[in-house]
């Protein structure tokens, strides 16, 4: 902690804020180092943990660079990991890229006098920008993970802010009234407890399961919500009640790379849906839970699998100057479902995901709609 890390953070604060933003001295004024003091980089057939403080000037780089830290990997914490041992598994918490964080914030017009509920606790780092901002009283963040909000709560502590910290489900009753939610965590739907728990003509911001999607929505008098899908773009873990996500589908994926299914071919090439957002968005309101992986064949011929919990899978294959040969199996057919979005998207050069107008019902039901098509979580 001796180290010059405000340089760094200022400079920070200039990638991940605009000068004007009410959010730029919040992140040039918080030491992220603080609260990442370990995380997690890909590598080793796995994540390797490093340990910030064993090279100061790495931890100081990389804890105010405007990048995504894993900090949880299935059950186990980057603070519980010696350095440079190896976990396998997903990401199952992190601390987000701080322009993220501002946009979210932003996003959610979070201003002075607003009680905030910052969901999705994760290092506390969200929650120490919204101290900065709004004062500790107004400020609530909440994690489903109790080491995290322990941990994050000492940490906020030390550089002398106090905000409420609760441990519990996201997705369950939230502890009080707010004038604006701001999820760090995705939800397939907007939970009815959010609505509850927002006052009148107040605001949440939150992104979608499975997709690109960021919803903003203010409480309308019959206590459900209208706002729309921005048309900026973001991603979040999911969020979930246990340790860890389900595992993954690695028996259907044997099946989906051996059986030959049911056999056609396709004019498009192989895509890597999830860099494809609006695709992959669209694809996941149309049929969520699919579980996308990506390779190539020994003669470099690009490859995608689709795998879906229901038993549903697909497999693709593009080799130069050939069209895409598709196997199938299960009881949907997933990439006849990926097709149709990606010809509509060829045909329209647009998919009316990006700008719908999203309506809550006062028991959650969310639907996105434009241009005729609609969508109902």
């Amino acid at each position: 902690m001796h180290m010059d890390w405000k340089p760094y953070a200022a400079d920070l604060a200039a990638e991940a804020a605009h000068s004007s933003s009410a959010w730029w001295t919040a992140v040039a004024d918080i030491p992220r180092h603080f609260f990442v003091p370990r995380w997690f980089v890909p590598g080793g057939g796995g994540w390797t943990a490093v340990d910030g403080p064993a090279n100061e000037e790495a931890w100081v780089k990389t804890a105010y660079s405007d990048t995504t830290l894993v900090t949880r990997v299935g059950p186990v914490h980057a603070d519980h990991t010696p350095d440079g041992q190896v976990v396998t598994g997903h990401p199952t918490s992190s601390s987000t890229l701080p322009g993220l964080v501002v946009s979210m914030l932003e996003h959610g017009r979070v201003m002075q006098g607003n009680r905030l509920l910052d969901l999705a606790t994760g290092s506390g780092y969200s929650a120490a920008l919204a101290c900065d901002l709004l004062g500790d009283r107004l400020v609530t963040t909440m994690d489903v993970d109790p080491y995290l909000t322990e941990a994050a709560s000492d940490r906020l502590d030390c550089i002398g802010h106090h905000p409420d910290v609760f441990t519990g489900d996201a997705a369950g009753e939230l502890p009080g009234t707010f004038d604006r939610i701001v999820s760090m965590v995705s939800v397939p739907r907007i939970p009815a407890t959010w609505l509850h728990a927002l006052a009148p003509g107040g605001r949440l911001v939150t992104t979608i399961a499975g997709t690109g999607l960021i919803v903003t929505a203010d409480k309308t008098p019959d206590g459900g919500a209208t706002g729309r899908v921005e048309w900026d773009r973001a991603a979040f873990m999911t969020t979930r009640t246990g340790d860890d996500y389900p595992p993954a589908l690695n028996d259907l994926f044997t099946t989906a790379s051996t059986d030959d299914g049911e056999v056609s071919l396709s004019s498009l090439p192989v895509l890597d849906v999830m860099q494809a957002w609006e695709v992959w968005s669209m694809l996941s309101l149309t049929a969520p839970g699919i579980e996308h992986r990506n390779g190539s064949d020994d003669d470099g011929a690009r490859m995608t699998w689709m795998l879906h919990p229901d038993g549903s899978w697909a497999r693709a294959r593009t080799a130069p100057g050939e069209r895409t040969t598709v196997h199938q199996g299960g009881p949907r057919r997933l990439y006849d479902i990926l097709d149709k979005i990606r010809w509509r998207w060829v045909e329209t050069g647009q998919l009316p995901v990006y700008g719908a107008k999203v309506t809550v019902a006062p028991d959650g039901e969310t639907t996105l709609a434009r241009g005729g098509w609609t969508a109902t979580l």
